[in-house]
This record gives structure tokens, sequence and C-alpha cells, in this order.
């Protein structure tokens, strides 16, 4: 492996296509792990709001309608967890996605919860102040506080979500944590947790979300 964490550069043969919404945590936790991983990329930006994901052009890359996707050569993978384990079998070295079995399920609990507890919870208050959803804002914001709660001890006891060093866990959960005050959840009580987002944030080829001056950063 070379310092870019990349595997192998000659897998390479052109630009990754990266179909994202800037302002999805879902479209940053892909955009995130190809900066860290160094992998040339060619962004394409795709109008949610305008209807663009429910195009026929749209729809034969990924049925469901929803973005992140890509195209790498001839694969194309939707989904942002489907992605993660994609790049990270494709390109980068097992310390992102371990292959030891207990390993692996510890990776994947935390894909579970990203795709349930913080998908309903962060995510969730996000999507009422920045789009307009129709939640119960107590219900959801009550969520998020019980996920906090388990994060907070968790990452109490080592660096990252797993262990000693980031996987794809960590950049599964990175976006909506760190953007939970904009659906006014606070994460004033949750020390190591922040501690925790500002690991990420320190590594090499980290790239921020864009913030929406909104609800508790309003």
């Amino acid at each position: 492996m070379n310092e870019t964490g990349i595997l192998g550069m000659e897998n390479i043969s052109a630009p990754i296509k990266f179909y994202r919404f800037e302002k999805s945590g879902h479209s940053h936790k892909v955009q995130l792990f190809l900066s860290l991983l160094g992998l040339p990329t060619e962004n394409i930006d795709v109008d949610l709001l305008g209807g663009e994901q429910r195009t026929p052009a749209f729809l034969k890359m990924n049925p469901f309608g929803t973005v992140p996707v890509i195209q790498d050569g001839a694969v194309t993978v939707a989904d942002s967890h489907a992605i993660l384990v994609y790049l990270a079998l494709t390109y980068a070295d097992e310390t992102w996605y371990p292959r030891d079995p207990q390993q692996a399920a510890q990776v994947q609990r935390w894909l579970s919860v990203s795709a349930g507890m913080l998908a309903f919870g962060p995510c969730a208050a996000r999507l009422i102040t920045v789009f307009g959803v129709e939640f119960n804002p107590q219900e959801v914001i009550a969520r998020a506080h019980a996920l906090l709660s388990v994060m907070e001890r968790e990452v109490s006891e080592r660096p990252f979500l797993t262990g000693d060093v980031p996987t794809i866990a960590d950049v599964a959960n990175y976006a909506y944590v760190a953007h939970a005050p904009e659906g006014n959840v606070s994460l004033a009580d949750y020390p190591h947790v922040r501690a925790w987002l500002a690991r990420i944030e320190a590594l090499p080829g980290f790239v921020p979300m864009p913030g929406t001056a909104i609800g508790l950063v309003a």
C-alpha cells in the first residue's frame, strides 16, 4: 500500500464517477472515503429537488432513485454502505474493512447503526430543519440522544468506533453525527463523541460536508 492508502493505482483506469447531492450525509460518506483513499473522482451533482433521480437514465443506475451512486469503469454500485464496502475491498487495505470475522462483525454492527438509529435519529432530525420533512421532532431527537449516549460510552474506551484505527464504520457514521446540531440535537453533553469527530477530521484527506445555518447553529 502507498501513503494514500490505495492498494494499487494500476487498478484505476479512469476517475470514479460519483453521483451525489452535496448536502446529503449519505453522499458525504462516499465522498469522504474517496478522499481518504486519494482516489481520482469525477463528481456529478444530481438535482434531487428537480427530480433528476427519477429520470430513466438515473433509475437505470439505481432503481430506488437515491444517491449516492458510483460508476467505476464497468461497475455500478448504489447505496452508501454498499459503496463503502466495494471501495474498501477494491482499493483499501484491510484496516478499513477487516477480514477477521469478529472484527468484520464489529464494523457491520456500526454500519447497521448508521442505517438504523442514525438514519432515524440525527439524520431524521436534520431532515426536518434543512429539508422540511414532516417527522415528529420530539421522537427523532430522543432517538438521536439515545444513540449518542451509547456512542459516548463506546468511544470513551477507544479512539474509533471499533478499535484503535478508523474503519468504514467511522466513515459511515461521521456526517450525521457531526451535523446533528443542524437538527436541534446538541452535542454538548458528549465530549468523547466530539473528540471522536475531531479525530476523523484530523485524518489526511478529510473533507467536510457543507453546513447549513439552521437549528442550533443558526
